[in-house]
């Protein structure tokens, strides 16, 4: 879907669900399609590649599920990293990795909150 700015919706604010269900897509970077993923916590849209910061792996244990089971956190489901869904930051797990987020950097519309 195209929006009016000609920007690509990811999918309409609606469709994400609070701690539920997330969607996934891809971006493009350098010419690599890599994966990416909204969520919506405390009723903000959050988007992210991803890509575990320890490893590049992807986080979710199913496809589209990124929350521990509490909804507290993004949780990788390698080894079990735990990141700050607000802001991505890993708040447990490799110590040397604590701290660094999955890549930021997809936008959400501010009037909308459509993920673009």
């Amino acid at each position: 879907m195209v929006a009016a700015h000609g920007r690509r919706v990811i999918c309409l604010s609606r469709e994400l669900v609070e701690r539920g269900h997330d969607v996934r897509f891809t971006v493009s970077r350098r010419g690599e399609a890599i994966p990416a993923f909204a969520v919506r916590f405390h009723g903000k849209v959050h988007a992210y590649l991803n890509r575990c910061a320890h490893r590049s792996l992807e986080l979710d244990w199913n496809e589209g599920d990124f929350f521990d089971a509490f909804g507290e956190h993004l949780l990788c489901a390698t080894h079990g990293a735990r990141y700050a869904p607000a802001s991505g930051t890993c708040v447990s797990g490799a110590t040397p990795f604590r701290g660094e987020a999955p890549s930021k950097g997809v936008r959400r519309d501010a009037t909308s909150d459509d993920v673009h």
